[in-house]
């Protein structure tokens, strides 16, 4: 089971849940993002961005909730540059320490709440204007659920860092539009290696490598929407469909058929 929901009060990024239903490992693709995870068997987790797919391991029955950052807004909420958490999940005390700890406890009163409440379909109880340390409750008389704090608290950290640093939507647009490196660094004014510094920080990686996630992640989406593989490839800049399955194999370490929903009859 997986559902997801747009988050308040930061654009771009979503609350996600999902229940493990068995014991085989989730192909979790690369992104660019990084997230705040709560798993009802391991605790707080950050997921730092990857290079490549993260297999994901679960207990039949475990629940997770996340909150997916976008590309360059994860290190003004987590506190630290990507590139530090890059192909990484790592607990979150070792980042916020005593706050983490105390997070912890108030997403454990959080889960009783219930594995349905402030997933999709809830909507937050949060108002992007309250304050920092807010969480407004999902009912009168039972503490917010699970997503609805993570949400606040990414909230408040942003508030407080003074909101991410522009240059990454900016620069995470361009690439996803398919804008080359070249001119997405002169039209941001800024050298090679300038842009180079900023993306480590920003996304845990290069221009380059964000690029070539966000186009396979474009392709996959267009194939999944019933465009054929060739067609796919050539609309988002492969060579031909060899070429996009040679960047998905390596990125995602399975063809691009192994990613697409199983055709009927």
């Amino acid at each position: 089971m997986y559902r997801e929901r747009a988050a308040a009060g930061i654009g771009g990024a979503v609350v996600w849940e999902s229940v493990a239903v068995g014991a085989a490992p989730a192909r979790v693709l690369p992104d660019g993002c990084l997230d705040l995870l709560w798993s009802s068997r391991a605790g707080l987790l950050v997921a730092g961005p990857d290079r490549t797919a993260h297999l994901s391991v679960s207990v039949p029955g475990e629940r997770w909730v996340g909150l997916r950052l976008p590309p360059g807004t994860g290190p003004a909420v987590v506190g630290v540059p990507a590139d530090e958490l890059r192909d990484r999940r790592a607990p979150l005390t070792e980042l916020w320490g005593r706050a983490a700890a105390e997070l912890a406890d108030r997403l454990a009163v959080a889960a009783e709440a219930g594995p349905s409440a402030g997933a999709a379909g809830a909507g937050p109880a949060v108002s992007p204007a309250a304050p920092a340390d807010v969480v407004a409750p999902a009912r009168p008389g039972r503490a917010a659920p699970v997503g609805v704090v993570l949400e606040a608290v990414a909230v408040g950290r942003l508030r407080a860092a003074g909101g991410p640093d522009p240059l990454g939507a900016w620069v995470a647009a361009r690439l996803a539009a398919g804008a080359t490196v070249a001119a997405t660094a002169a039209e941001a004014g800024l050298g090679a290696r300038a842009l180079h510094r900023r993306s480590q920080a920003l996304f845990g990686y290069g221009p380059k490598t964000l690029a070539r996630i966000l186009r396979m992640r474009r392709a996959l989406d267009l194939a999944r929407a019933g465009t054929p593989l060739a067609e796919a490839a050539a609309r988002t800049g492969y060579a031909d469909q060899a070429h996009l399955t040679r960047e998905v194999k390596d990125l995602a370490g399975v063809p691009p058929t192994h990613l697409l929903p199983a055709r009927r009859g």
